[in-house]
């Protein structure tokens, strides 16, 4: 692949230059929340979320609720999951768990004011289905009990297609489930030994299909580029097979290479791991290749047919940006439980314990397991507007903005946008009086851009605790 700038297709909206992204290519977050959750403080406990759960009815407007269920069982473990996860044959350790859970469930739901009714539903991991049959009715039962699902809601949960089979799937879609999340990574045999996860395309298909032979609605894969063994030709093969596969959504995460903080990749060589200019040229291959294939570029990682409810979303402003990643639902209060587990509610953060024996301590002690969090101020929730539009829009109306934050933005923003300057000078923004606009060329390094307006990053320019951009 030569070093020119490479247009692709204009339905994507997207230039890929390299040399703008080796430029910029700089450690950050992904944005999933602002302030990200690394600035989470303990002095914000478990009496501070009950008050703000308590507090939910005095908005003028009660916002709709989004759940999430945190599993954190695997039957085996991948090497380059970062993920909070335990790794176990043992079901009575499942089985435990959900006692728990069902407990924080039934703790939060009675705090909460205002009305129980969910738009949302994610079930996360580790391993979702790693629970039996009988536990995830049991969950979901749990669940309805305390909450109303609203009829067109968005069910979804993250599916290993190693471990899953059709009876499985049609009891998901019998509890509600209409969204579902397919690990796939590589389907190159050689790739998969390197991470220990042999995953055939046979086996993923059968779950795709039966998904859709259920009546889910979306179906959505991922894969990760960045791995050891891989090349711009294997990961061909593999975009290749996925895209006859028929997914309606795919995410390409950048693989993040962090031993130090995670010990299940200290088991990878890290000789096998492709260079920087390889990785530059499989995500290059990658977006034309998908976009080749009609996939609409969303952002962040994020691919989706035209027609799928995120492009819809994104075409009529209604994208929003949440932990799970992109969302149609715009700005759920977001009710977490299990381990590690991260919500939302109104203007404040609340992160669960990460060991299972610190959260049953909790619960054993009626109390609710909440490890840290964060009360947002003004300033937080301006820039979190900010940074919301960026990444789920590609553009900024600074009189919007002004008038809902009550602002000069100018002069409030006057160092970032001195900073911006040098962006629109290497083609990544454009502004004027009135909008702030990522190019074609800046939609990659829309994190980047996104950096510029956070504060604590601003006065703390240690980030090697972050992944790459690219």
């Amino acid at each position: 692949m030569n070093s020119a700038a490479l247009t692709l297709r204009p339905r994507s909206d997207l230039v890929f230059d390299p040399q703008l992204i080796r430029r910029f290519d700089v450690n950050g977050p992904r944005y999933t929340s602002y302030p990200t959750a690394d600035r989470f403080v303990e002095a914000f406990d478990t009496h501070a979320l009950g008050v703000w759960l308590g507090a939910r009815a005095m908005t003028s407007i009660t916002l709709p609720l989004s759940l999430y269920v945190h599993i954190p069982f695997c039957n085996t473990v991948c090497a380059y999951c970062a993920c909070n996860k335990i790794v176990t044959r043992d079901r009575a350790r499942s089985a435990e768990y959900l006692k728990y859970v069902a407990k924080e469930i039934g703790m939060q739901a009675a705090l909460l004011e205002g009305d129980h009714k969910v738009a949302q539903l994610h079930l996360g991991g580790g391993t979702p289905t790693f629970l039996s049959h009988g536990e995830m009715r049991e969950l979901i039962g749990t669940l309805r009990k305390h909450f109303e699902f609203v009829a067109e809601g968005e069910y979804s949960i993250e599916v290993d297609p190693r471990k899953v089979d059709f009876a499985t799937v049609q009891l998901l879609a019998e509890l509600g489930f209409n969204r579902m999340s397919i690990g796939v990574q590589d389907f190159d045999p050689d790739v998969q030994r390197a991470v220990n996860r042999i995953q055939s395309v046979e086996e993923t298909a059968n779950v795709i299909d039966a998904a859709r032979a259920t009546g889910f609605k979306s179906v959505s894969v991922d894969l990760i580029y960045g791995l050891p063994r891989q090349g711009v030709a294997s990961f061909d093969r593999t975009l290749e097979q996925v895209i006859a596969l028929g997914p309606d959504r795919l995410s390409v995460y950048n693989y993040a290479h962090l031993p130090g903080a995670f010990k299940t990749q200290r088991s990878i060589v890290e000789a096998e791991l492709p260079s920087a200019d390889t990785k530059l040229q499989i995500l290059a291959h990658a977006i034309q290749r998908l976009t080749g294939a009609g996939y609409v570029y969303i952002g962040m990682d994020h691919f989706a047919r035209p027609d799928d409810e995120l492009a819809v979303a994104q075409r009529q402003g209604r994208l929003h940006r949440n932990f799970q990643g992109y969302s149609t639902h715009a700005d759920c209060d977001m009710l977490a439980f299990g381990v590690s587990a991260i919500g939302k509610i109104g203007p404040c953060y609340s992160q669960n314990f990460r060991t299972t024996d610190e959260y049953y301590d909790a619960l054993d002690r009626n109390v609710l397991p909440v490890m840290r969090g964060l009360e947002l101020n003004s300033d937080d929730l301006l820039r979190r507007s900010i940074i919301q539009a960026l990444m789920c829009h590609f553009e900024l109306s600074i009189e919007g903005i002004q008038i809902a934050h009550l602002i000069d933005f100018g002069r409030y923003f006057a160092p970032e946008l001195v900073e911006l300057r040098k962006m629109e000078e290497a083609g990544l923004v454009e502004i004027d009086d009135q909008w702030i606009t990522v190019l074609p060329r800046g939609r990659l390094l829309v994190r980047a851009i996104a950096m510029v307006f956070d504060r604590y990053l601003r006065s703390d320019r240690e980030r090697a605790r972050y992944s790459r951009v690219i």
